[in-house]
């Protein structure tokens, strides 16, 4: 009988914004970023890891689009510097996956522990930043 591995990040309520589709959005990167732990933490091979890397590249990115065309429909102030951040994660992860792909890195700790806290303090500081301008908005 297999032991369950605890979840790498465990949602917590208190990281929800009031975004309907941007939280469930963070739920779900959330469950994908626990899907590669879990995939890393058995020690599944370079083609599951790097499959379930790839989805959390390509939701990541869908995220961040999103996030961004929300911001973009309702004249958010603040959109250049939040690009910036999306932009600077996309770029370190898409390092991160081209030299995983090419074999120059592992899936390691330290990058599980970037991601996880990349996430938790994006959410709680710089996404929590625009919901009161999109809640005066009317954007749930």
């Amino acid at each position: 009988m297999a032991t369950a591995t605890a979840p790498f990040v465990t949602w917590n309520d208190t990281w929800t914004i009031g975004v309907q589709e941007i939280d469930a959005q963070h739920k779900n990167l959330v469950s994908v970023l626990n899907q590669l732990h879990l995939a890393m933490s058995q020690g599944h091979g370079k083609d599951v890891m790097g499959a379930t890397l790839n989805s959390l590249v390509s939701y990541t990115r869908a995220h961040f689009a999103s996030e961004e065309r929300i911001m973009q429909q309702n004249g958010y102030p603040d959109i250049a510097a939040h690009k910036k951040e999306h932009e600077a994660l996309t770029d370190k992860v898409v390092k991160f996956q081209r030299d995983f792909d090419a074999g120059r890195v592992g899936l390691g700790v330290d990058v599980m522990q970037f991601l996880g806290t990349w996430l938790k303090e994006h959410i709680r500081g710089t996404d929590k930043k625009y919901v009161p301008f999109l809640h005066a908005n009317g954007v749930r």
